[in-house]
């Protein structure tokens, strides 16, 4: 019988809804990762590292210590240093712009491209439509981060020595738990950018004109990190959503500090959930006529 069926069982919609969430979910995930500018923005994040690692190499040595990017120094040491030193490099510009292509991509391309009204007359329904949107950019955030981690760890491997990693607080630890490590300090990154997608999600929300919500999401991302480097307006800092975003040491720590982690979590989720009723709020009330 049809879902619509006014005989169907009582399990029948719940698990049709379900089902249809997934595949909605599984679509959205695919369209992400069809698309050419997708697989060249992870090209792009995935060079970063190898050319870190290939320069270091090439000068035989790493700058002074103290100078350049954090953990730059050590690389020449142990090539487990690479995968964290290109997410060091990238956090403050590279990760954000290609998170705010995606994120600010979400609503405005597919009205931009006329296909949202033919979404909308799916069974999805708009707040539906809102959350595998947000979830399609979300596995994109988490996609560009290992690019950066997993194109480091291989070119650090191919190119440097690998060892035993000392950590901030002084104590050693094994190559297998320094990857560990290194996961942590990648999920940590990828939770840091959870907050500009939902801002992303919104902006996507308020135009028609998909490149006018990339740049506005990649504009406020810049202008987040500015303010938070005011010392004249440390109160507004935690509050920042950018603010936590190299906050890691933590993790590089014996034993673990998860202060940061939680902090930072429940500030992304604060961002999530405003920005996600924004979006909601603007989204269910907007006429969409292409």
């Amino acid at each position: 019988m049809s879902p619509d069926d006014p005989f169907t069982t009582g399990d029948a919609r719940p698990a049709a809804a379900r089902h249809g969430g997934r595949a909605l979910v599984a679509s959205e995930i695919g369209f992400v990762f069809r698309r050419r500018r997708t697989w060249a923005m992870l090209a792009a994040l995935a060079l970063i590292p190898v050319l870190i690692g290939v320069v270091v190499r090439v000068t035989s040595s790493g700058p002074p210590a103290g100078r350049g990017p954090q953990f730059l120094s050590q690389i020449t040491d142990n090539g487990l240093f690479v995968g964290l030193t290109a997410l060091v490099v990238s956090i403050p510009l590279f990760l954000p712009l290609t998170v705010g292509v995606v994120a600010g991509d979400t609503i405005a391309g597919e009205a931009g491209a006329g296909t949202l009204r033919y979404l909308l007359v799916a069974p999805a329904g708009r707040v539906r439509l809102l959350g595998v949107k947000y979830i399609g950019a979300a596995v994109f955030c988490l996609s560009a981060v290992l690019a950066v981690v997993v194109a480091g760890t291989v070119i650090g491997l191919i190119l440097f020595p690998v060892g035993p990693v000392p950590l901030l607080s002084g104590e050693t630890i094994s190559v297998a738990q320094s990857l560990g490590r290194l996961l942590l300090v990648a999920a940590f990154v990828c939770v840091s950018l959870l907050g500009m997608t939902a801002i992303g999600l919104f902006i996507s929300t308020l135009t028609d004109v998909p490149v006018g919500a990339m740049a506005a999401t990649i504009v406020l991302a810049v202008v987040s990190q500015v303010l938070d480097s005011l010392p004249q307006l440390s109160w507004l800092h935690p509050w920042l959503f950018s603010h936590y975003w190299l906050e890691f040491a933590g993790l590089l720590r014996s034993p673990i500090s998860w202060d940061a982690f939680g902090a930072n979590s429940l500030l992304q989720l604060g961002y999530i959930a405003m920005f996600g009723a924004l979006a909601y709020a603007r989204f269910t009330t907007k006429d969409v006529l292409s």
